[in-house]
């Protein structure tokens, strides 16, 4: 004799709900809550309800909708095309909403530019995210955007901008200082340490700059840490720097890339033998495939990056919980943990 199939009167049992809430959500001819209809799919799908592709269809239509926008940097740049992706994998995650990702690419990084372009997604999007230096012209577009109610979010590299919603990202002082210990730990001969970063309008760089120099004060007096010389985040500036410093003295013990470049350095020193290239302790803040490959060689020390897929995740909760919350005064703070690469582990 087949087994007696499940009923509705079984179903809300399971569920814990009432007969007319399921067959409201059977129905669709009434709201209900999104929680109550993701716990009757699970009960349905646990014993097995007939009805479960209804039922999922019910809570798909419940869902609240959201378009969101996340204007990253530089195209060109492995590193961005990467949190692009893991963005776009995040918002498919969400269970508790359908995340619209809008991903936006900007090469050309003029305050301005920046400013114009943040505007135009923001007015596209429910709400939006930036990555880019500290600048009052971009700090009026969010306030603009607040009064129309966008929330802006920044991300990686947080913003003075009074008007934003959230800032998603690393605790650079730790970040600073973790870079200063694996270079003094490593480099234990006396001579000069560069520093580079993209531009000092980056609050992160400025900050882990700052806290790098603060550690080797502390512990590493046997170094000498240069003025910080900014790549404008091109490869071929950071591989002419590199390339002068090696050139003009013989006691280079290590670089810190606080910003882009990682790609100029290391063809910087693959052109010079081994023995001098491996002798500087090379620590950045950058994962791609370019940075791997030097972690591979042994010409990068330690790479200290974003978690992606964590990130990309806050990132987008951040935003949502922003939109939820229109109004509010304070500022969302999410510290992802620093996830830190070696060669060994690369």
């Amino acid at each position: 004799m087949a087994d007696k199939r499940p009923t509705i009167a079984d179903l809300a049992d399971a569920a814990g709900v009432s007969i007319a809430t399921v067959n409201r959500i059977i129905s669709g001819n009434a709201s209900v809550r999104a929680a109550t209809i993701e716990r009757v799919r699970d009960a349905a799908e646990r014993i097995g309800f007939y009805g479960l592709g209804v039922i999922e269809a019910r809570k798909n239509e419940a869902l609240p909708r959201y378009r969101l926008g996340f204007l990253l940097q530089q195209s060109t740049r492995e590193l961005y095309r990467m949190f692009g992706d893991e963005i776009i994998a995040a918002a498919r995650r969400r269970r508790d909403a359908k995340v619209e990702p809008v991903v936006d690419f900007i090469d050309r990084l003029d305050p301005t530019n920046i400013a114009e372009r943040l505007g135009a997604l923001g007015r596209d999007c429910d709400a939006v995210s930036i990555v880019a230096g500290d600048h009052p012209l971009i700090s009026q577009q969010i306030s603009a955007l607040r009064d129309l109610g966008t929330p802006v979010v920044t991300y990686i590299t947080d913003l003075s901008a009074p008007d934003r919603a959230g800032y998603v990202g690393l605790d650079n002082w730790k970040l600073g200082r973790t870079a200063a210990w694996f270079i003094a730990q490593t480099a234990q001969a006396p001579g000069r340490v560069a520093l580079f970063i993209g531009n000092h309008r980056y609050q992160c760089q400025d900050v882990s700059d700052a806290s790098f120099r603060s550690y080797m004060r502390e512990h590493a007096l046997h170094l000498q840490i240069d003025d910080s010389r900014p790549t404008h985040e091109e490869p071929d500036e950071a591989y002419r720097m590199v390339r002068e410093l090696l050139e003009t003295g013989d006691d280079l013990r290590g670089i810190y890339i606080a910003g882009g470049g990682i790609s100029g350095v290391l063809r910087a020193l693959r052109e010079k033998p081994c023995d001098r290239g491996h002798r500087v302790r090379v620590v950045c803040r950058d994962i791609g495939p370019e940075t791997r490959k030097g972690l591979t060689e042994g010409l990068i020390t330690a790479a200290l990056c974003h978690p992606l897929r964590q990130s990309s995740d806050e990132l987008i909760d951040t935003m949502v919980a922003a939109l939820n919350s229109r109004g509010a005064v304070s500022v969302r703070q999410r510290i992802v943990p620093l996830e830190i690469i070696t060669p060994e582990s690369v």
